[in-house]
């Protein structure tokens, strides 16, 4: 007999809730062509970058402190690129596809 079967000889009268999954609503413009997430090393230490992002600025500079945070590293914002230290593609790919962008892997 596992866990659920004893629940149910315990409670037999609840009915469990299936989990709500809930979609963040998000105040930063989605765009059409993907996010270019990209990979290179300089000066030996590993960083990712994202580029491509046709929205304001400012609301490119609040993704880039909403991911930073997130991962608990640092990283900067110049010339319309978010620069993280670090190769951590996968993750922010997963976090971009999350919010609702499009996301294009470049190299690697």
């Amino acid at each position: 007999m596992d866990i659920q079967d004893q629940l149910k000889n315990l409670f037999p009268d609840h009915t469990p809730k299936e989990p709500e999954i809930k979609k963040e609503k998000s105040d930063i413009w989605l765009q059409d062509e993907p996010i270019i997430c990209k990979y290179e090393k300089r000066k030996g230490k590993p960083i990712t970058i994202l580029e491509g992002y046709t929205g304001a600025t400012s609301d490119f500079k609040k993704l880039a402190k909403e991911l930073k945070t997130k991962l608990s590293v640092g990283g900067s914002f110049k010339d319309d690129k978010i620069i993280i230290q670090g190769d951590y593609r996968d993750k922010i790919m997963a976090m971009l596809i999350e919010k609702g962008f499009k996301v294009k892997r470049v190299g690697g």
